[in-house]
């Protein structure tokens, strides 16, 4: 009742003002009627109050977002259900729902009356342009009484969150370096030449079928193990994003981070799909091991939220990347780098890895003068070439680069090498 005094309206506070004059004026003529009038016109409006204060406690609200997760630039639809759940009818509803500035400005429904037990639901769409996770709600509700002398504002505790992954582009479908066989006939598998007491174990992942737990080797270590004995071989990949904030240039959706986030989400996605174990590295210290079923989904959330760091740098990214090195493919999208960060790259070459790096130029997303413009292709060309005699295969990246025609060029065969070769000899000159 209290709460419903303090929402009355301005039409609701003249009828309470008119009652008090009608009172004193029917006292001092000493009419009666008047009177009664007095107390009708102060009748209303609390029983106004009273019936807001109640039935605010007796609306239920629930919300959908149909999807709840959406690559950047994707619409989501909101569902907004509403139900009376006392016996009395409402007034007309006005719904606002909460949101972020990047989702836009917040929706307003206006809900007509809504009569006993009875529900309604409605919906609006957001966007968002910028990747992120973002918070949907609260659901705030201006009820009021079928004379308008009472509003009541009530926000609903519930929140829901709308992630908004990065865009993921579909690439073709090339032979990468390092990948083993595929799966069926071509596949190489070991071969088992341990017994069964000395039989080739390694930490339990999850996922791994129980029967083939070691008990031996999970009693001496005390870790549970599983034999390793004629499995396949596995094609692995370990993609790397460069999270460094002095490697990258440019703000919002159109700078040279996104550009790298958006490449890492589409080749992870695609390596998955060809069938590799994957592995996702960030420089802020994500290691994401997508190997379930619901890997993908692990993978973009992950891409959803990741920032840029300026505690970050090369020599912590190398060492982020070792410290579950197992070999296999290395797909690292890199921001602009200096010789002996390069350098420090080349070192990931050991234990039978194969690199490929995809190396942003990211002072070309600022318009630099023209001599500036050079001297930024020659520092990016000398990092490239030190990549080049480290072993790796890099693919260099412009502003305006699209990823499905630079994929290609991560293909291994004569074509790839003389590609490589070729870039090699251009940096060079371009260093001299």
């Amino acid at each position: 009742m209290r709460d419903g005094l303090r929402g009355l309206t301005t039409r609701g506070r003249s009828f309470l003002a008119a009652a008090v004059a009608a009172a004193v004026s029917a006292g001092i003529l000493g009419e009666k009627d008047l009177l009664r009038v007095a107390v009708l016109l102060a009748t209303l409006p609390l029983l106004a109050a009273l019936y807001v204060g109640r039935s605010r406690y007796k609306l239920a609200c629930s919300r959908a977002l149909e999807p709840h997760r959406v690559p950047v630039g994707a619409h989501s639809r909101v569902v907004l259900r509403l139900q009376n759940m006392s016996r009395l009818p409402t007034g007309t509803l006005l719904l606002e729902d909460r949101l972020p500035y990047a989702l836009g400005s917040r929706p307003r429904v206006v809900l007509e009356r809504l009569g006993a037990h009875q529900a309604s639901s409605v919906a609006y769409t957001v966007r968002a342009d910028v990747r992120g996770r973002y918070q949907v709600g609260p659901l705030v509700v201006r009820m009021t009484d079928p004379f308008g002398l009472c509003e009541l504002t009530r926000a609903f505790p519930g929140t829901d969150h709308l992630t908004v992954i990065p865009q993921v582009t579909p690439l073709p479908a090339i032979r990468l370096p390092g990948e083993y066989a595929g799966s069926g006939d071509s596949r190489a598998r070991s071969v088992a030449v341990h017994g069964e007491d000395d039989a080739a174990t390694r930490e339990y992942r999850r996922g791994d079928d129980l029967r083939r737990v070691h008990w031996k080797s999970t009693a001496r270590t005390g870790e549970l193990m599983v034999r390793r004995e004629e499995q396949p071989w596995e094609s692995r990949a370990t993609v790397v994003l460069d999270t460094r904030a002095y490697g990258h240039r440019g703000d919002g959706p159109t700078a040279s981070f996104e550009w790298a986030v958006s490449a890492a989400a589409s080749i992870a996605v695609h390596l998955r799909q060809s069938g590799y174990k994957l592995r996702l590295v960030t420089g802020s210290g994500a290691d994401v091991d997508a190997t379930e079923v619901a890997g993908d989904g692990v993978l973009l959330d992950h891409l959803a939220d990741v920032r840029l760091d300026q505690r970050v740098d090369v020599a912590t990214l190398v060492q982020r990347v070792r410290q579950r090195a197992d070999g296999g493919l290395i797909i690292a999208l890199l921001g602009t780098l200096n010789t002996t960060e390069a350098e420090l790259l080349a070192g990931l070459r050991g234990n039978g890895a194969t690199c490929v790096g995809f190396l942003l130029d990211s002072n070309s997303w600022l318009n630099l003068p023209e001599q500036a413009r050079a001297e930024s292709a020659q520092a990016h060309g000398a990092a490239a070439l030190a990549l080049l005699q480290g072993g790796w295969r890099v693919i260099g990246v412009d502003h305006g680069s699209r990823l499905p025609a630079l994929w290609p060029q991560a293909a291994r065969g004569s074509q790839g090498f003389a590609l490589r070769a070729a870039m090699a000899e251009t940096v060079a000159g371009v260093v001299r």
